[in-house]
């Protein structure tokens, strides 16, 4: 299969595990007090991992590295070739919260790089997609009106993004260097696509993340021909390391 050829298979499974998460989001004991498995959010995680797992191993033969499934050892995962990774629901506060800020996320990684991706957002039904070579969309097809191009920021303001609850000394040590900051927020892989909607032009990362939380989003900017850049080594993250934590990092446009 050509590489565009996958994207029915994702976007359809994120839009599935939507359905399950806006379930468990809009009901009437969303704010009752529940332990464990029982919470609306380790619940919703699970329908919306179930339902994604269950069409990729449908429709395709790579392997499934998800946050709901993180164990499996790095012997068994080191020689994938292909293999997806999922984030059934990034934005656990956010979903908390009910403030609507977090995404399902499904990336497809060849030899430790983000090559496809869909970020999709129940709440807010926004779904962002692209990858290598494909370009970058907001939408449901490639439609050429659906397409995402990075406007020039016309002002002397640089837009910063900062997270809204992870908001730490270096981060905010990094937005001083800047005269003329200003800074935007957004939950989950959200984020990202404020840089891809050209509605920021830097993000700044100094707070942990997992590679779940980033290869979706990563795999859109690439369609826009952005990266994810390792802060300790100025190259584009890898996926599928031995260690799943992400360095810190930055994406500039």
């Amino acid at each position: 299969m050509e590489l565009k050829e996958y994207l029915p298979i994702i976007i359809d499974a994120a839009r599935d595990a939507g359905i399950e998460i806006l379930e468990v989001y809009n009901s009437d004991d969303f704010n009752v007090e529940k332990k464990g498995d029982d919470s609306p959010l380790t619940k919703a995680d699970r329908l919306a991992h179930e339902v994604i797992v269950k069409k990729l191993e449908e429709h395709t033969d790579f392997p499934i590295l998800s946050e709901e499934g993180k164990d499996i050892p790095y012997e068994e995962r080191k020689d994938w070739e292909y293999f997806w990774m999922v984030d059934p629901l990034d934005g656990t506060k956010e979903f908390i919260k009910q403030n609507g800020e977090f995404t399902v996320n499904i990336a497809l990684i060849h030899k430790n790089e983000p090559i496809l991706g869909v970020v999709y957002a129940p709440v807010l039904d926004k779904l962002y997609f692209g990858g290598k070579d494909l370009g970058a969309y907001m939408g449901e097809n490639m439609d050429p009106q659906h397409k995402l191009e990075l406007i020039e920021n016309e002002t002397d303001t640089v837009r910063i993004v900062a997270s809204r609850s992870h908001l730490n000394d270096e981060t905010a040590n990094y937005i001083d260097k800047f005269d003329n900051a200003q800074t935007v927020s957004m939950g989950s892989s959200l984020k990202f696509m404020l840089i891809a909607d050209s509605e920021a032009d830097i993000y700044p990362r100094f707070a942990p993340t997992m590679e779940w939380d980033t290869a979706a989003a990563h795999a859109v900017l690439k369609g826009l021909e952005l990266e994810v850049i390792n802060m300790e080594d100025d190259k584009p993250l890898r996926y599928n390391k031995e260690n799943l934590l992400n360095p810190h990092f930055l994406v500039k446009r």
